[in-house]
């Protein structure tokens, strides 16, 4: 079968044994360079795409996309939900009331941010009912008049407390009472425990009904103090939330999730380009290993590409059998370290967990992150990235040597063999 002469000599150099094992060496090391290169890259990229996607799954799943509220508790939020929810790219539409405060028992402490809910209603907007513990509670348990609560399973653990149990609310309010002022305070029963995995929500989230948060604000019963929307496309929530406000004039005001957790979010794309730069320089050094190969095997090799060009190879052919060579070991590197980084990516959750289980150490902690685990996703996109990205860099690393090797001097090569 024909095969043209660069490819076919370019190939056979790849697959012979030279006599120089020093070459044979350092073609190893550049095919392995450039495999953990590549690996590494695919695996951290994967690690952030992880942290992207729970971020924008997980915690943005629970926190509104755009709230509007009024500076004035809520008479008729029913016909202001209708009215939003005619909105195109809004699905859902429900009410809350947000109170800060402390919750107590048995003499220990835990400041939480309350979310007083409809459930039926919450349900619609957020995705909290998937991370209740089975057989401790869930949304539907939070009856109105019964102050009920729900907690996350890190506040219930720093208080000691159990489906069942008590705690006291403890609001940053006052009642003026003959025997003086007293800190306004309420005793609900846990009724659930929820556990997302973020420590920002298990650790400072509670959750009760919004006729309870009512009656604590001395409001009347329906009263609350806003909406919150689903949107179709979060990322349209700045121009959603700027196009209610306008529609619905002064009455009302509203906020996006860019305004409470955009820095985080937008911190994590910035660190992905950034670590992406960073890994792509690996690569492009173990790219570039493959120079110093090519150099060495251009010496080696100067006597073949003397008798090659007197038997009357062109200078052209000459510089494309050492490319087909560079390219072939960037082939190789790759194609290795990519089934590997692949491979990782997948596997690399449960490596960590197991580690984690066997250490006894706990390395994402959620009083620190805002996950406790180590998320990962393989997208196709970044792999051909990668991959493209390393072959491009071994392909330019063969230039320099190839381009040597063919103004190799046939005379003066031969002339001292």
């Amino acid at each position: 079968m024909f095969r043209p002469l660069s490819l076919y000599i370019g190939s056979r150099y790849t697959r012979a044994k030279r006599r120089n094992h020093f070459v044979s060496f350092i073609s190893l090391t550049s095919i392995i360079g450039l495999a953990l290169g590549v690996l590494v890259m695919i695996v951290v990229l994967s690690v952030m795409n992880g942290f992207d996607r729970e971020m924008r799954e997980r915690v943005l799943g629970l926190v509104p996309h755009v709230s509007v509220e009024s500076p004035e508790p809520i008479k008729d939020w029913r016909s202001l939900a209708k009215e939003l929810q005619a909105h195109s790219g809004v699905l859902a539409v429900a009410p809350y009331t947000q109170m800060q405060g402390l919750l107590t028992s048995t003499g220990e402490a835990q400041k939480v941010l309350v979310d007083a809910i409809d459930p039926a209603e919450e349900a619609k907007v957020s995705i909290i009912n998937r991370f209740f513990k089975p057989g401790e509670g869930s949304l539907d348990a939070l009856k109105p008049g019964e102050f009920g609560i729900v907690l996350g399973d890190t506040a219930a653990k720093r208080l000691g407390v159990g489906v069942g149990d008590k705690v006291t609310f403890v609001a940053p309010e006052v009642s003026v009472t003959p025997a003086g002022m007293f800190p306004r305070m309420k005793r609900f029963t846990v009724v659930g425990l929820f556990h997302v995995g973020a420590g920002e929500l298990d650790g400072y989230l509670a959750l009760t009904h919004y006729n309870d948060a009512a009656r604590l604000k001395r409001w009347p019963g329906d009263e609350v103090q806003g909406v919150r929307l689903k949107l179709e496309d979060l990322f349209q929530a700045p121009q959603t939330g700027w196009e209610l406000s306008e529609k619905l004039g002064q009455r009302y005001y509203a906020r996006d999730w860019t305004r409470t957790h955009g820095n985080l979010y937008q911190a994590i794309r910035m660190e992905k380009s950034i670590i992406g730069l960073l890994l792509l320089l690996i690569v492009a050094v173990a790219a570039f290993n493959i120079i110093s190969t090519l150099v060495m095997v251009v010496n080696d090799k100067r006597s073949d590409i003397a008798i090659l060009r007197t038997l009357g190879a062109t200078p052209g052919q000459i510089m494309r059998i050492f490319m087909v060579q560079g390219t072939v070991i960037g082939v190789f590197g790759t194609a290795i370290g990519g089934v590997l980084g692949v491979l990782a990516a997948l596997n690399v959750s449960a490596g960590i967990a197991l580690l984690e289980r066997v250490m006894g150490h706990k390395f994402l902690s959620a009083d620190v992150y805002f996950i406790d685990y180590l998320p990962s996703e393989v997208l196709v996109s970044d792999v051909i990235l990668i991959c493209s990205a390393a072959l491009v860099l071994g392909f330019l690393a063969t230039l320099y040597p190839a381009w040597r090797a063919a103004r190799t001097r046939p005379a003066e090569v031969l002339r001292h063999e």
